[in-house]
């Protein structure tokens, strides 16, 4: 594992070259933990962020372990938001070609959306 980089292996023996998102140490655990997402060439696909709990090791290697609690679940799921939150121009989740879920001659955003749902219902 270096500083951008990890190699984690799947189930099925594969090995995926995934960028690391992040670490975080965790006092509660007494544990380090790493989300990271596989590699793509296509920047447009979608990301799956997956998370693991890790031991550095000498040389920037370490081993990483499956997170075992519902508990460490929701922690990690806690720093992630905050992460994305205090990153939100970083992520675009929106599709530039789509569009937006808005309507100008509406002053309210979901009286626009209560609008499309009374159509398909018709």
């Amino acid at each position: 594992m270096d500083k951008e980089h990890l190699t984690f292996i799947d189930e099925d023996g594969n090995e995926i070259l995934c960028e690391i998102l992040f670490t975080f140490d965790s006092e509660m655990f007494k544990k380090s933990y790493v989300l990271f997402y596989p590699v793509s060439e296509n920047e447009e696909d979608n990301i799956e962020v997956m998370a693991a709990s890790y031991v550095p090791g000498k040389d920037g290697d370490g081993e990483l372990f499956p997170i075992e609690t519902d508990e460490e679940w929701e922690l990690i799921e806690r720093v992630l938001k905050q992460y994305e939150e205090d990153n939100a121009e970083e992520f675009d989740y929106e599709d530039e070609d789509e569009e937006e879920d808005y309507c100008e001659d509406c002053d309210d955003e979901d009286d626009f959306e209560d609008d499309e749902d009374d159509e398909d219902e018709q």
